[in-house]
């Protein structure tokens, strides 16, 4: 097999992978609304009694700022609802509302969710060999100091606010 062939190879499945996180969030925004951030927040409020923002933002991977815009756009649309503690006015916990348990119960599996399941299918040696590969694509592309969470979904979100 020539190089150019290998070339043409790596370039059309991350293009592949690409176009499917592009897609899964259009169906998602089509069906629900909803982008794949605010959907990865409302599954970990769905699954604690409630949060404050700096737990959820570190259970999603994102910054505190990205996420608080998150809890803003849920909060109006009625999915979560912030209550602020009668100890101390300061505190807020977010719980996700009877219509944010709907939209979970009807939503699509996250696509990071239906990944994991699959690598975890495979063996040791399956899951280095593409952990190796991706990371030298990563190096390869010099995109090694991109700040990135280990979350699927389309545009810049960051692990971290700094």
């Amino acid at each position: 097999m020539k190089n150019n062939d290998y070339e043409v190879r790596i370039l059309s499945s991350l293009r592949r992978v690409i176009r499917s996180v592009d897609i899964y969030s259009k169906k998602l925004n089509t069906e629900l609304g909803l982008t794949t951030p605010q959907l990865l927040c409302l599954h970990a409020l769905a699954k604690s009694e409630n949060m404050i923002l700096t737990d959820l933002a570190r259970e999603v991977n994102l910054g505190v700022s990205t996420v608080n815009g998150i809890i803003d756009r849920l909060e109006a649309k009625h999915l979560l609802t912030r209550n602020r503690s009668a100890e101390d006015r300061r505190k807020v916990s977010l719980e996700i509302s009877f219509t944010g348990k709907e939209i979970i119960a009807k939503a699509p599996s996250l696509l990071q969710d239906k990944l994991s399941a699959s690598l975890s299918e495979l063996s040791d040696s399956e899951q280095l060999a593409i952990t190796e590969s991706l990371e030298l694509v990563v190096k390869l592309m010099e995109a090694e100091k991109i700040d990135a969470s280990p979350n699927l979904f389309p545009g810049d979100h960051a692990a971290s606010d700094g």
